[in-house]
């Protein structure tokens, strides 16, 4: 059993993907070939923005987004706890100063009281200039935008939303990647929508960030590629990743987002009062790049996924150590970033297998193990 089956997912695609990455081989168009610009237009049309910049990943995108915003040594960026360590990382690469938030424990989504604590504590100490907040859609669950949004507003902050794993989550009827002032996503290969390698996009509706990003992500381009009006980086996404995105759009909208919230909810379903599922606001709607349950301890964890382990059915574990305990940041004064939740998260959460291909048997195996561990 495959903890993301993609091995699965490119033979249901196959004659569709072999032809793609053909005709841009027959092309010899691979670096900001033409299906680059088809990709951007159409990924900018799924989400609803004005401006999709594809770029090498996730965590390149993240980068621009910040470089967009000329956050710099001195600032602030609030970012939550409970995440991978590419949403904190940017913001230190660009010299300012992560400041950890602690998350929901329902929703493992940034906790919007303890970001507006954490921001009075900032302005309190008077040595760093709030900026910006990093907000990660997590496991494919967008944020509580609404309330982030407002305290943004009233602190005059930026918004980054970071759905390097929300892609194709929703909000009533809008999209994850329209939340933020920018968007990032990440096409990882197990992400919702994943190419074969690394890429990533930023999405947003201000021409003049998007202007910056696209100079920033091809050498601080100008007019022409010769003409370099600033510092930049070399994050083009190539053409062949480009081609197999476009495939994999197109399975996404066309079943596999419907397929994979119909295995979400069966797993709901039947480990409903054996473990602590994974809970879906009102409103809201996930595109489950984790499906993550919670149980006690880490000693049941440990327990429960050798159990599982011995039915050949693999499990992961997002995120066994939290950002603000984290070794990279040790320089930073860490005992005013207390997370409890987080800290919480980090010992009980446990990922099991989800994807658009997961058979109802393997979901049976995989339910029925947990039960058997648990109900004796």
């Amino acid at each position: 059993m495959q903890f993301r089956d993609l091995k699965k997912q490119y033979q249901v695609l196959k004659e569709e993907m072999d032809k793609a990455i053909l005709d841009v081989v027959a092309s010899s168009a691979y670096v900001m070939g033409p299906k680059v610009k088809e990709m951007e237009d159409a990924f900018a049309e799924y989400v609803g923005v004005k401006h999709c910049i594809a770029c090498n990943s996730g965590t390149d995108a993240l980068l621009l987004a910040l470089k967009a915003w000329a956050v710099k040594p001195g600032d602030a960026v609030f970012v939550p706890s409970f995440t991978f360590f590419a949403s904190a990382e940017v913001i230190a690469m660009q010299g300012a100063t992560p400041v950890f938030v602690d998350v929901d424990p329902e929703t493992f989504n940034m906790d919007d009281e303890d970001l507006q604590r954490k921001i009075k504590q900032v302005i309190w100490d008077g040595k760093l200039t709030p900026r910006a907040v990093v907000v990660v859609d997590l496991f494919g669950l967008p944020a509580n935008f609404e309330a982030i949004l407002a305290t943004a507003e009233r602190f005059r902050l930026y918004v980054l939303e970071d759905a390097a794993q929300g892609f194709g989550g929703r909000i009533g009827g809008q999209k994850a990647c329209t939340f933020g002032h920018i968007a990032t996503t990440s096409f990882f290969p197990a992400k919702p929508v994943g190419c074969y390698g690394d890429g990533g996009a930023v999405f947003t509706d201000n021409d003049e960030w998007a202007a910056l990003i696209d100079s920033y992500h091809i050498h601080g381009k100008g007019s022409d590629r010769y003409d370099n009006v600033r510092i930049g980086m070399n994050s083009r996404l190539d053409s062949l990743q480009a081609a197999i995105l476009l495939v994999k759009l197109k399975a996404f909208k066309d079943h596999e987002l419907v397929d994979v919230n119909r295995v979400a909810a069966r797993y709901t379903e039947l480990l409903k009062g054996v473990v602590k599922t994974p809970v879906v606001p009102e409103g809201y709607y996930s595109s489950w790049a984790q499906y993550t349950i919670q149980v006690k301890n880490k000693e049941v964890r440990a327990e429960l996924q050798a159990a599982l382990k011995a039915k050949d059915i693999p499990t992961a574990i997002y995120y066994p150590i939290p950002m603000h305990r984290q070794t990279a940041f040790k320089y930073l004064d860490l005992e005013r970033n207390l997370c409890p939740v987080a800290d919480r998260l980090a010992d009980t959460v446990v990922s099991l297998p989800i994807h658009p291909y997961l058979s109802q048997e393997d979901q049976d195996l995989i339910c029925n193990t947990i039960k058997s561990f648990f109900i004796k």
